[in-house]
């Protein structure tokens, strides 16, 4: 009998037990992470299939059950070989995000694929499968509340912005994270915490740059440089596309066409040049070739189905492809940057890392192929990590380069990417066509990058493929000087497109447009650190500016630099701009008509620098400080500073300061420079200028006494 009680308490705990186990998977089922951040997970998730995340960066565990009035929830769905995500969200939102699209800001009702692909001239799949893969979208209520949604997988996958958004993904069940936020300001902030922030960037990286497919021989690359000096047009860069290798050969040098390298680099050196080279990551099948017996000799290579080498065709001829997934790939191909960066090369640039395949499925590899994984990542086919072939590449690219300059920071361009790979790298939206079309759609895209994460972007200024000529290419100059990422690229086959290509009137043009981008480098690398510290983008959507005029939610004409000025490009038709008193700010005595107008929210300060040729030559010695009082006669603004280069701003080698300025009963005006974070103390010598109705008007230059008069 004693028995039988002790085996019936037993069986009491047991059932206990598994009824308080029923309670927790329920629970873990949907909760919240964070007063704002909410995890769903369907029924039958299993983590192998789909964890780690590569695009979340922290642990997701629950402190609280979800509340009753959590009104964004998915229903999760299996159907043949996809899992399917319903969510419904209120009448009246507006839809945002997805990364790199085609066609409007304003997202609602359309569709497209993520599966980044190699699609010259967006003309494959009907523009709507690119380059990169952004699992996300964020929506906006009409009184400005805003949720954002992640759907936490790499596999290809579609999304449908009807009413409910449906996410139909070609792989296992896997969970959804959901945003709420008061705004959609704070919800970009909140996404950068999810997914990381951009590093903080060498300050060339943001000066106008050059390229073309390809400056060939070393003479024209020479030849290019000095006649940006010779004209005195602003350049930083100059890159460099896949002829200066052998034969395509990546970590190769065309031996008849790049003879020497790092003289190259030296002598763009001297005249104050960065250069940029090519990657891909496809290697040549090629016995004699050093790169391919490493990488075979390590056994570094993706597989086929059957565990074999695979191949596929890219510019060299049959190629092998680096498994990125597994750790000692990633050490080995992070290791080959040493020597080839001791050449005194300046950035990289990781291209066709979809990964292209001109002779695979939709260009591709095998949805079948094997990566075989390693450390946190478990073995898997291409089509689990298609969509991450160009972060993981670009990762362990940075790693290397970061290796062989530890005192230097990286910079990298990738066109292939993910959710949450800004960590790594900037990027541009890849092979435009030169149209009005594709220029003004480069705004709508570069904001929804920015709107997904990816603050440092922008596209081929002047279009990629296709003959540009005078008026586009004087329009998309004007127009790229406050891209993110300001660089004109154009194909092997087309027309010349360097700044002076068309003649004196566009190059005058350009020359202007870029003279502004420069002066205005104080603000720019202010919203740099920004983004790098908050995650907020640099081009925003006008819709910023007040995030409960609806009016404004479809607007993708017209765009904000940061949040004091707003860029209304000649061309827009009848823009919706934000109320207030904006005032256009005057940077040349004549226009061209051609320059954007650039208007100065009211209220606000920007500062300004003289006139350089380059980043080398930029000094915040002396300041203009352009400002539209509000109806309180004050006005406030930023301004962050440090050396431009190296690591010291992460030990306090900075400043960054606040500047208030305020009109006086006297009718004078009085300066306030405040610093406000950073160990620098630098001295700066001040101009104020006061904009008001189209003119400005100037005070001296100011050190001491910031008590002063307008001449």
């Amino acid at each position: 009998m004693r028995n039988s009680y002790k085996l019936f308490f037993i069986l009491c705990l047991f059932v206990l037990w598994s009824c308080d186990q029923k309670k927790e998977e329920t629970v873990l089922k949907a909760g919240l992470v964070s007063d704002d951040v909410a995890v769903f997970y369907p029924d039958e998730f299993d983590s192998v299939n789909t964890f780690p995340s590569l695009a979340i960066i922290k642990e997701l565990s629950y402190e609280k059950e979800l509340p009753k009035e959590w009104s964004i929830k998915p229903e999760f769905t299996k159907g043949d070989s996809v899992s399917i995500v319903k969510i419904a969200y209120p009448e009246g939102t507006d839809l945002y995000g997805n990364g790199e699209v085609t066609g409007p800001l304003w997202r609602n009702g359309t569709k497209i694929k993520l599966w980044n692909t190699d699609n010259f001239g967006f003309g494959k799949f009907d523009g709507k499968q690119l380059y990169q893969s952004h699992p996300w979208v964020m929506g906006v209520r009409p009184d400005g509340t805003s949720f954002g949604i992640i759907a936490d997988n790499t596999y290809r996958q579609t999304f449908d912005l009807q009413n409910p958004i449906t996410i139909t993904s070609e792989g296992p069940s896997f969970r959804v994270i959901v945003i709420e936020k008061n705004n959609p300001a704070e919800l970009m902030q909140a996404l950068a915490d999810l997914t990381g922030k951009m590093n903080l960037p060498p300050l060339w990286a943001l000066g106008y740059q050059q390229s073309r497919y390809s400056y060939y021989p070393d003479t024209m690359v020479r030849e290019v440089a000095q006649t940006f000096r010779e004209k005195q047009i602003p350049c930083d860069v100059i890159w460099m596309d896949i002829n200066y290798m052998d034969g395509f050969r990546i970590f190769t040098f065309d031996p008849k066409g790049f003879p020497d390298p790092k003289k190259l680099n030296e002598d763009l050196h001297a005249l104050d040049f960065k250069s940029v080279y090519m990657i891909d990551p496809g290697v040549k099948r090629d016995s004699a070739y050093w790169l391919y017996q490493q990488g075979s000799e390590g056994n570094h290579w993706v597989q086929d189905s059957a565990g074999n080498e695979f191949n596929g065709e890219v510019w060299p001829g049959q190629c092998a492809f680096p498994d990125f997934t597994r750790p000692e790939t990633r050490t080995w191909w992070s290791g080959l940057y040493k020597d080839f960066m001791s050449l005194e090369i300046d950035g990289i640039w990781n291209d066709m890392n979809e990964p292209a395949v001109f002779d695979g499925p939709e260009g591709s590899m095998p949805f079948s192929n094997i990566h075989r994984g390693g450390g946190d990542l478990p073995e898997g086919a291409h089509i689990r990590y298609h969509n991450v072939y160009g972060l993981l590449m670009v990762k362990a690219s940075r790693e290397g380069i970061m290796a062989a300059n530890p005192d230097l920071r990286p910079f990298i361009l990738s066109r292939a990417n993910f959710l949450g790979g800004q960590r790594y790298a900037a990027t541009w939206s890849g092979d435009n066509v030169s149209t009005d079309e594709h220029m003004k759609m480069s705004i709508p895209m570069t904001i929804t990058l920015g709107l997904s994460g990816q603050p440092f972007n922008g596209p081929d200024i002047g279009g990629f493929t296709g003959d540009s000529n005078p008026e586009l290419l004087a329009k998309w100059m004007a127009l790229g000087a406050y891209y993110p990422f300001s660089r004109n690229h154009s194909a092997i086959d087309v027309v010349r497109q360097e700044p002076w290509s068309f003649g004196k009137k566009t190059e005058d043009i350009s020359r202007t447009a870029v003279n502004r981008r420069y002066r205005l480098l104080p603000y720019l690398y202010t919203l740099f650190q920004e983004a790098s510290t908050n995650g907020m983008p640099i081009m925003r959507p006008v819709f910023f500016a007040d995030f409960k005029d609806v009016s404004l939610r479809k607007e993708d004409q017209a765009f904000l630099l940061g949040e004091n000025l707003l860029v209304v490009p000649r061309w827009a038709e009848s823009p919706s701009l934000p109320k207030g008193d904006w005032q256009d700010v005057p940077f040349e005595k004549e226009d061209d008509g051609y320059q954007p107008i650039v208007k100065l929210k009211d209220g606000a300060i920007v500062p300004i620098t003289k006139l350089v040729q380059n980043t080398e030559q930029y000094s915040t010695d002396s300041l203009t400080l352009i400002v539209n009082l509000d109806n309180d006669n004050k006005a406030i603004g930023k301004f962050y500073n440090d050396a431009g280069q190296g690591y010291g701003y992460q030990s306090g080698e900075f400043e960054l300061m606040e500047f208030t300025v305020t009109a006086t009963d006297a009718g004078a005006y009085q300066l306030a420079a405040e610093v406000k974070d950073g160990s620098w103390k630098k001295e700066h010598t001040y101009r104020v200028g006061i904009v008001e109705n189209g003119e400005i008007q100037y005070s001296e230059w100011k050190k001491d006494d910031l008590n002063f008069k307008m001449e």
